[in-house]
């Protein structure tokens, strides 16, 4: 029997008018403890966010996805959190805030394969 390993998860959702309170998922966190994971994929539609806001700034938005990706990965991309453990950076990640991309809810399930298991939830929550 293969080893099931529980893991928690995140959508990552683009607010780009945070007055209006509209977004739609760009991307997935995934946190497993006992594999020593943590990893972040994203997806920027940029026509949902054109429909959402016709002057938003893709390139600014496209850099805090990438700085979520950044923070998961570690070394120099982390910044001032590539000295925290794997779970402390995904509890700072997944902490409310208001900005254009913000988490969503923390849900938890069963995997034998972290990383197989964010392109399987990027795949059905985002692309």
């Amino acid at each position: 029997m293969t080893r099931r390993d529980v893991f928690e998860y995140a959508v990552l959702r683009v607010v780009p008018r945070v007055e209006r309170g509209e977004c739609f998922n760009a991307g997935v966190l995934v946190y497993c403890r006992a594999r020593s994971f943590v990893a972040a994929r994203t997806h920027l539609d940029e026509r949902k966010l054109a429909a959402l806001d016709p002057r938003a700034d893709v390139v600014g938005v496209r850099a805090a996805l990438r700085a979520v990706e950044g923070v998961c990965h570690g070394g120099d991309a982390a910044g001032q959190a590539a000295g925290d453990d794997l779970g402390r950076r995904f509890r700072w990640l997944i902490a409310p805030r208001s900005t254009v991309v913000q988490p969503g809810p923390v849900h938890s399930g069963l995997t034998t394969d972290p990383a197989a298991e964010i392109e399987r939830l990027l795949d059905l929550l985002v692309r």
